[in-house]
Parts: C-alpha cells; sequence; structure tokens
C-alpha cells in the first residue's frame, strides 16, 4: 500500500500554485482573517466556511505552512484578476529594461568625459540602467579617490535623469557604480514615440509644396 502524497505535493510532473479554498481546506481549524484584514482569530473550518457564507465570499488558505493553517475571507475571482495584472505590468516594466555599460579611465580628458555623459545621458532617458565601470591601470590602482571623485562627477552631472543604484565599489582593477533611470522603460518608449510621431508630422507640413500652400 502507497503512502498518501500531502496536499501540494508533486504529482504527474506537476506542482500546483494554487492555494486551497473553501471545500478543499481539509483541517479542523484555522486562524482566520476577516475581508478587510482584521484578526478573527482561531475558529472551527465549519465556523470559518459559514462566515465565508454569509459575506459571499470564498475563504482562502493564504499560509497554508502555518499551524494552524491561515486563511482569509476574500472575493478569489477578484483577487486572482487583480494579481494577474499587477504581475502583468510588473512584466511589462521590467521586459525592457536594459543594463548599458560605459567604461571610463580614471584620467579621463575633459572631451572624452563630455562624450561618454552624453551616452549616459541618452541611456538614462531611453529608461535604461547604465553600469559605470572606472578601469584603472599600473599605479592608478593605489589611488581609489581617483575613480570615486570621478563617479561622483558624473552621478551629479546625470542627478536629473538618474540616480546611483547601486554605490561604487571596487571589483579588481576596476570601480564600478550602477545608475537607475528616474523613468520607467515604458514611459521612455511611450515619449520617444511621441517624439518621433512630431518630427514625421513636422516634415510632412515641411514638404508641402508653394501651389499647395497658396491654393490653401
Amino acid at each position: 500500500m502507497s503512502a498518501r502524497q500531502p496536499c501540494g505535493a508533486y504529482r504527474g510532473g506537476l506542482i500546483s500554485a494554487e492555494p486551497r479554498i473553501n471545500d478543499r481546506i481539509r483541517v479542523p481549524e484555522v486562524r482566520l482573517v476577516g475581508p478587510s484584514g482584521e484578526q478573527v482569530g482561531i475558529v472551527p473550518l465549519a465556523k470559518a466556511l459559514e462566515l465565508a457564507n454569509e459575506y459571499d465570499l470564498d475563504l482562502v488558505e493564504v499560509a497554508a505552512n502555518a499551524r494552524p493553517p491561515v486563511c482569509k475571507l476574500m472575493d478569489y475571482g477578484k483577487f486572482k484578476y487583480e494579481s494577474a495584472m499587477k504581475a502583468r505590468e510588473a512584466r511589462k516594466n521590467q521586459a525592457h529594461t536594459v543594463i548599458k555599460e560605459m567604461k571610463l579611465r580614471p584620467k579621463i580628458d575633459p572631451h572624452d568625459y563630455d562624450t561618454k555623459k552624453g551616452h549616459v545621458v541618452r541611456f538614462l532617458k531611453q529608461g535604461d540602467k547604465v553600469k559605470i565601470t572606472i578601469m584603472f591601470r599600473g599605479r592608478e590602482q593605489s589611488r581609489p579617490e581617483l575613480g570615486y571623485r570621478l563617479l561622483q562627477r558624473l552621478a551629479e552631472d546625470v542627478q536629473e535623469l538618474g540616480f546611483v543604484e547601486s554605490n561604487p565599489k571596487q571589483d579588481g582593477r576596476n570601480m564600478i557604480m550602477v545608475l537607475g533611470p528616474h523613468k520607467k522603460k515604458t514611459e521612455a518608449m511611450a515619449e520617444a514615440r511621441e517624439a518621433q510621431a512630431a518630427r514625421k508630422a513636422e516634415r510632412l507640413r515641411g514638404s508641402e509644396s508653394p501651389e499647395d500652400s497658396a491654393e490653401a
């Protein structure tokens, strides 16, 4: 005779992420949380199901490993829908996030610095993160303050567009800092589309012939 599998165990290659609800809950008592988050306390399962019926809500097991399990009164269909929408929005905001990289030398000349800073500005405007790498060579490795000062200067120069997400840290011969954009990727993409549409409209207006303008 085979041993009985515990609820939620591996079955046929699938692991269910769905919580137990209503009559699928098989315990004598539960720690009940009300529909507004209030703590009701430990009650018999039958009482919890009775309250769910009175409120016209579902009894949902939210912490199966607790003793006794924690259950909450909620509209499970609405909860699933809202959770799916939040997950979708989170994926949309994160799916297109790209980490760009910009490498600098601690004794970079002003022209090169301005060029590199311009690239960082463009990346942040696009809603991308930027990993800044300061590359030390030879005796420069004994002067980490040069890297800190350069990174601090860059962070201050682009602070309207981004923020220091990861503080400067030594990584072998290099020093690394990560800048994050103030704008979400989706916002940056929407603004880019609007700007592109505006440029296209401007080109169309400029391409009108003098005869067309005169007739108008």
